[in-house]
């Protein structure tokens, strides 16, 4: 069933704080984005640039066309950020939520020649399902769109090179999912890097990784679970979100 706009403004503010409580900020930089349901031109929800994301609440959610024009709110966004959410809303009919870190992790693993790698259960679910593009410094050339979106492909997430971390969902529900998991590989390839010197970092197998690549895809429905107990987790700290 849709989600009427009220609600989908209530999801993606909810995302906004508890990326806050997860420390996923970088002061007022980087952007959730979800696309409001419509046959009419495509619009989209963005933060208002100037809110931490620990006070963004629904009612501050500004209404976005593809022209980078501000048709609902009395607020700006952030450039760089129009120019990236725009061009995955553009290219992918599926990819309702669009959800873009700055995380150490991910920054970190984004800088590495080798991107990510299969040394964890949790990195193997991204085999064959993460795409990278390549850094062209700060992303307020538009002409980036395209090349962003042909680095994107079909995948589900996106590594930005030298920059930092992206993923996509049908729902805020599962783009929140998948950057949780695909932040938490990043942060355990680093974790393990650090310690490469005593040990060794085991790997796993281009083939094993794709058997558990589709093992996941079985249970991504589970994704709207796990969604509805960090609104539970969020909502016993702080609803005002919802306004």
């Amino acid at each position: 069933m849709l989600k009427t706009e009220l609600e989908l403004r209530q999801d993606l503010a909810a995302a906004y704080r508890l990326a806050a409580m997860l420390g996923w900020e970088d002061t007022l930089y980087t952007h959730f984005s979800v696309r409001l349901p419509g046959d009419g031109e495509p619009r989209f929800l963005i933060n208002p640039f100037g809110f931490m994301f620990d006070e963004i609440c629904a009612s501050d959610l500004i209404v976005v066309n593809l022209d980078g024009q501000v048709v609902e709110g009395n607020a700006d966004y952030n450039p760089a950020g129009f120019t990236i959410h725009s061009a995955v809303h553009m290219a992918r009919e599926d990819a309702h939520c669009v959800i873009h870190t700055h995380t150490l992790a991910g920054m970190a693993v984004a800088s590495c020649e080798k991107g990510l790698l299969n040394i964890n259960q949790i990195s193997a679910e991204f085999h064959g399902r993460l795409g990278y593009h390549k850094y062209e410094g700060v992303a307020f050339n538009l002409e980036e769109r395209e090349r962003i979106q042909d680095s994107l492909g079909e995948n589900i997430a996106l590594m930005l090179v030298n920059h930092g971390l992206l993923s996509v969902g049908e729902t805020v529900a599962d783009a929140f999912q998948i950057m949780y998991y695909l932040n938490k590989a990043c942060e355990i390839q680093l974790a393990a890097g650090q310690m490469s010197g005593l040990s060794p970092i085991t790997t796993i197998s281009d083939e094993l990784a794709t058997y558990v690549s589709e093992q996941f895809k079985k249970v991504e429905h589970e994704r709207h679970t796990v969604w509805k107990a960090w609104l539970r987790k969020l909502d016993r700290i702080d609803d005002s979100y919802k306004q």
